[in-house]
């Protein structure tokens, strides 16, 4: 097992932001327009502000669903969802070799097919071991055997880790991406019961929001992090809005009642930073439609500069 080096972990100065609009991932529309919320909510001048030179990329292309074919309806809208990863996983790919820093804003979570596909790919190639905080209501480990609704969303992490449509594990041409024990899963509150066995399956550790009302965040996130940095060389953080609660964050694809306070998130996000250890990021499910005046994309910005070293004092 690797021992993470302290260079591995050295922040890096640019930051490369790239849109991923994708609803087709999902059950309800509106999080195509995520985005643009984000970039309203001056995401990019809050990195600024911090000292980070940022080179917006603009958005993937990705073609709506009225022009489109749900195909089978235990993966819907499969091939524009693979289509369009590729896409992203490419560009996730070409950023970490230029050594510039990922940050990937959604649209849904089958983005991180995509992104974690590219990061993993740049590990392979230059020898690092990848590890995956997962923060969301959900655990995402469905497979088109085991999901109630047929929306691929529910099943990025758990193709990440090998398990589910051939299709989706085998994309981009490594099989599995992450290992089990490399990824943690914190805020979880809403599990499929099928989906139950596919996580007891694979084994990866799970904070429920239940562990985080026991333990703390803090402690939660700080057990995770030293954990990681003795196991791996690239930490990816995957942020799902609707872990946030929606009285908070109301504009999210999927809300769950009992979800992160607004200061559990920003130290959840402030803990991560003063580790320095993150070298990539996506952030998902704003959905605007859902929303008040822009007022969860706002928060969303909110804690991306609170993971980038955004402080009170």
């Amino acid at each position: 097992m690797p021992t993470a080096k302290n260079d591995c972990f050295m922040p890096r100065e640019n930051i490369s932001i790239i849109g991923f609009p994708m609803d087709l991932g999902s059950g309800r529309r509106g999080v195509d327009m995520g985005p643009s919320a984000l970039r309203i909510a001056n995401l990019e001048r809050r990195l600024r502000n911090l000292g980070y030179k940022v080179e917006d990329l603009g958005d993937i292309k990705i073609k709506i669903m009225e022009k489109q074919r749900v195909g089978d309806p235990k993966l819907r809208y499969l091939n524009e969802v693979l289509k369009t990863s590729l896409t992203l996983a490419r560009t996730v790919e070409k950023v970490l070799d230029k050594g510039n820093f990922p940050l990937c804003i959604g649209g849904d979570h089958s983005m991180a097919i995509g992104t974690i596909a590219g990061i993993a790919a740049h590990c392979k190639k230059n020898k690092k071991s990848l590890g995956v905080i997962w923060i969301d209501a959900h655990a995402d480990m469905n497979t088109h055997e085991t999901t109630p609704s047929g929306n691929i969303h529910g099943m990025p992490l758990a193709a990440s880790m090998g398990l589910g449509h051939p299709s989706l594990v085998n994309f981009y041409g490594i099989k599995p991406k992450l290992k089990p024990e490399h990824c943690a899963l914190i805020g979880i509150r809403s599990v499929d019961i099928e989906e139950r066995k596919n996580i007891r399956k694979l084994n990866p550790a799970v904070y429920t929001m239940s562990d985080v009302d026991k333990l703390g965040i803090h402690r939660v996130i700080s057990r995770v992090l030293k954990q990681f940095r003795q196991q791996v060389d690239h930490i990816h953080v995957s942020f799902d809005v609707d872990s946030v609660d929606p009285s908070i964050a109301p504009g999210v694809g999927t809300p769950v009642k009992g979800g992160l306070n607004y200061r559990e998130a920003h130290l959840l996000m402030e803990t991560i930073a003063e580790c320095g250890c993150m070298s990539s990021l996506e952030v998902a499910e704003v959905n605007p439609i859902l929303d008040v005046h822009n007022t969860s994309a706002v928060f969303a910005a909110e804690l991306i500069a609170s993971s980038m070293g955004q402080r009170i004092l």
